[in-house]
């Protein structure tokens, strides 16, 4: 279960090895967002994204003697990248399960921090892990479907929490949930007013169309700039958390998600990869439930983009 207290417990564990990252006011962005718009800005954390939260909570969790084979982890790029620096941290050996379309900066990363890489397409990256975990006794540390990854995620709330009293609304992208379960956790637990509103791909609206029919819907694979926000169906612990305690969810167009990061990066000088830079897209679009008077905190997930994806996009 995941509880208030739950997040505040990872929090001092995970304290010594992670960023404050900081809240930051951006003006120059409020006449074309329609609102009073500030970022916490995640990009900048260690691993440059905050991903680093969940996994050092799940292992700091773990029994000496369920890592004693070392982990695997399936992922789009970012959480094998918290995963590969806090296995380094344990000492620990790490494999991480990545699908053939993850942009190249992320892979280098994991691979830096001494990780081993399988790749396989991004329907199999469970399976694949899965069946490795089998074959070699790895613990699986799962991107967003268990409450320690959560509660560790939702240490990034509580530091919202406490350097933005003014906040009256936090938009907060969605992958498998892991991220937007402990946010709306921490923030409903302790300031039930502020609203949480999470932002998704519309190419992929797996937790809009779920909650739509109140059942976890799988859908089917999909290409889009948002690369780490293309988790095929809601986690099953995520899922009654979402759909209780979130405000709102607003899909994404791609023209919009692009705009976003261009916007978050010409005019508020911020770099951020695509995924991370969706809830600017989403006010761009203009469909956030969100008024001008309102003070908004949009969660910059994540920075790991490389100059060639950049000269792309």
């Amino acid at each position: 279960m995941l509880t208030l207290e739950k997040i505040q417990a990872a929090k001092l564990k995970v304290a010594p090895y992670i960023y404050e990252t900081p809240v930051i006011r951006l003006q120059g962005l409020d006449e074309l967002l329609h609102c009073n718009v500030s970022i916490k800005a995640e990009n900048m954390q260690k691993t440059n994204s905050f991903k680093l939260r969940g996994a050092l909570s799940k292992l700091l969790s773990m029994p000496v003697a369920q890592l004693q084979h070392g982990v695997v982890a399936a992922s789009s790029g970012n959480h094998g990248k918290g995963v590969a620096f806090a296995a380094q941290l344990l000492n620990i050996p790490a494999t991480i399960v990545l699908p053939d379309s993850a942009p190249p900066i992320k892979v280098e990363g994991i691979r830096a921090l001494g990780a081993r890489i399988v790749q396989c397409t991004l329907a199999e990256r469970h399976q694949v892990t899965e069946a490795l975990s089998v074959e070699h006794g790895y613990a699986i540390v799962h991107p967003y479907d268990d409450y320690d990854i959560m509660a560790g995620q939702g240490t990034v709330a509580l530091e919202i929490l406490e350097q933005f009293s003014q906040v009256s609304a936090i938009v907060v992208p969605i992958g498998g949930g892991g991220l937007l379960s402990g946010v709306a956790t921490a923030v409903k637990s302790l300031a039930p007013h502020i609203k949480i509103i999470g932002v998704e791909p519309a190419v992929v609206p797996r937790y809009s169309k779920s909650i739509q029919v109140g059942k976890r819907l799988l859908l089917a694979e999909q290409q889009s700039l948002a690369d780490a926000l293309l988790t095929l169906q809601p986690g099953e612990r995520n899922f009654p958390i979402v759909e209780k305690l979130v405000d709102d969810i607003v899909r994404v167009d791609e023209v919009s998600i692009l705009n976003g990061m261009k916007t978050l990066l010409l005019e508020g000088k911020i770099l951020a990869e695509p995924s991370s830079a969706i809830g600017i897209g989403a006010a761009l679009q203009g469909n956030l439930p969100i008024t001008k008077n309102d003070h908004v905190c949009f969660l910059i997930s994540g920075g790991n983009i490389g100059l060639n994806q950049l000269q792309r996009l």
